[in-house]
């Protein structure tokens, strides 16, 4: 079978992004063990990256690159931003636990919106956080190969549907809003 609309995919892959001396650098590796898995044409995946792997089938092995627009967007600088430290305080004390540099946080804004932060600075009076994410303004580099493709089982779209439709299985406890972005601790 080829990787077509609402197929369920697994591969193995190595995702690699460049450093400012345009060497690679490995950011995130699957194996055959632990492949990644996903229903394809539902958005659970970045559309370039499924359009990258549309036609393929098992054993086909792939490498494209995907571009920051392709991807996760440039870097904003306005998303870089001072909070007051006080947002950060449990039971009148700031969250010194929990609240460190390079920490990500779960977040919302003034509209309700789920945002993660990572934690840039904690300063006297403000912490500096990056609602960025993590690889904005990256070209991302994926190599691998197409483990398995079969249509989805009764179980696999019960699985899919459950919890806002992200596939993290948390049920009725899932954390996660209507642009899939999983905001679970599960």
């Amino acid at each position: 079978m080829k990787i077509t609309k609402n197929a369920i995919v697994s591969l193995g892959y190595k995702l690699f992004v460049e450093d400012d001396d345009a060497k690679k650098e490995l950011m995130e590796e699957t194996t055959p063990d632990h492949p990644l898995t996903f229903m394809c044409g539902i958005g659970m995946m970045l559309d370039a990256f499924e359009k990258n792997l549309d036609g393929l089938q098992v054993g086909d092995k792939f490498a494209f690159k995907l571009t920051p627009a392709e991807a996760y967007g440039e870097f904003v600088d306005e998303n870089v931003i001072e909070l007051p430290k006080n947002l950060f305080e449990i039971d009148g004390k700031f969250d010194a636990a929990q609240v460190v540099e390079g920490a990500t946080l779960p977040m919302m804004d003034d509209q309700g919106n789920r945002l993660q932060g990572s934690v840039m600075e904690v300063k006297a009076d403000v912490v500096v956080m990056d609602f960025n994410h993590p690889l904005a303004g990256e070209t991302l580099q994926f190599e691998g190969e197409i483990l398995d493709v079969h249509e989805p089982t009764p179980e696999e779209i019960a699985a899919l549907t459950q919890g806002g439709g992200c596939g993290c299985g948390c049920g009725d406890d899932c954390k996660c809003d209507e642009e899939n972005s999983c905001g679970c601790n599960c």
